[in-house]
Formats: C-alpha cells, sequence, structure tokens
C-alpha cells in the first residue's frame, strides 16, 4: 500500500529542495530521518515535518507499521512563481523570482501486509466518546440565590469574591468566561 503526503507552495527553489530529497529516495523511513538530522540546509526542517506527517497518515489512516516503511518516491515540482522588481541603474528595473516547491513524498511497505482497508473510524470514535452531562441552570434562580457565584469563586482557587457583586446577566457570563 502507498501513502502519499504533499508540502505544496513551499517558499524555496526547487534546485535547493531537491538536493535533500535525493538523499532520503529509497532508503527505510528511520534511517532517512536520521540521515536529514545532520544535514544543514533552510528545507531539512519542512521535509522532516513532511516524512513525519506521511508516517502518521501511514499508521493512523492505513494502519501500517512504521518498521515496514520505505521512501518509495520523492519529487520536487516548481510551484507558482512570484515575480517581483528591484530598481537598478539608469532608471531601469531587474526582475526578481521568488520560486516555490511542491514535494511529494509516497511511502510504501517492504513487505506487504494483509491490512488494505483503511480503519473505520466512525465506530472507534463512537466507543472512545464520553457523554458530558452539562446541568441547566435558569437564569432568574441565578438572580434570586447567587448560589452559582460561589461554586465559580470556590473552584477559581479564591474565597472571597472581590469588589460588588452584579447580579445581572452580562456579568455572571462576564465572570464564568462564556460569551
Amino acid at each position: 500500500m502507498e501513502v502519499k503526503a504533499k508540502l505544496r507552495h513551499y517558499h524555496v527553489a526547487p534546485r535547493k529542495v531537491r538536493l535533500i530529497i535525493d538523499l532520503i529516495r529509497g532508503l527505510d523511513v528511520e534511517s532517512a530521518l536520521e540521515q536529514l538530522q545532520y544535514q544543514n540546509k533552510r528545507s531539512v526542517p519542512s521535509v522532516i515535518k513532511l516524512l513525519n506527517s506521511a508516517i502518521a497518515n501511514a499508521v493512523n489512516n492505513f494502519s501500517l507499521e512504521r518498521n515496514n516503511l520505505y521512501i518509495k518516491e520523492s519529487f520536487v515540482d516548481q510551484g507558482p512563481v512570484l515575480k517581483r522588481w528591484r530598481p537598478r541603474a539608469h532608471g531601469r528595473a531587474g526582475r526578481i523570482l521568488k520560486k516555490t516547491s511542491h514535494v511529494t513524498l509516497i511511502l510504501a511497505e517492504r513487505v506487504p501486509s494483509d491490512s488494505k482497508k483503511k480503519k473505520s473510524t466512525s465506530s472507534t470514535k463512537d466507543k472512545d466518546k464520553k457523554e458530558i452531562k452539562t446541568k441547566k441552570v435558569d437564569i432568574k434562580n441565578i438572580k434570586k440565590t447567587g448560589k452559582i457565584f460561589k461554586g465559580i469563586s470556590k473552584s477559581m482557587g479564591s474565597n472571597k469574591v472581590r469588589g460588588r457583586q452584579s447580579k445581572s446577566t452580562k456579568s455572571f457570563i462576564r465572570k464564568t468566561g462564556d460569551k
């Protein structure tokens, strides 16, 4: 199974990113991360982030083993070019091309596994969800009793309520932090 990850509109020239991508093509995922760790180029942190993203996609979405992954394909395409102008001598203008890159990594398994289906995320999420119980409070009761204010001040860590305590709805919302 193949897993793709793309980094688009990366503001480094493709020629410079290709130097890094060519180093890791065909390597195992772990050895590629080790190789990138010791490179001193501007594009290395973004390529590491892209590789980690591809690994996470493979492990979480396709339930593949991290130790079994390698970089099958990796390439850099040129993205859109931003054209800027710089003043030159005798009233001329010099063109500046700010190039961008589209980086693509394709991971595959060394030894094919049996898991070719995606995990069904809906069934696992339903099991893991915990219901949050909330208590409905009538605003009129809050104005009369003021019990909610005491509970809020105690939960904040102070026993005293500072200043004059207003019983309006707006001040209640402001004190609880709800907007």
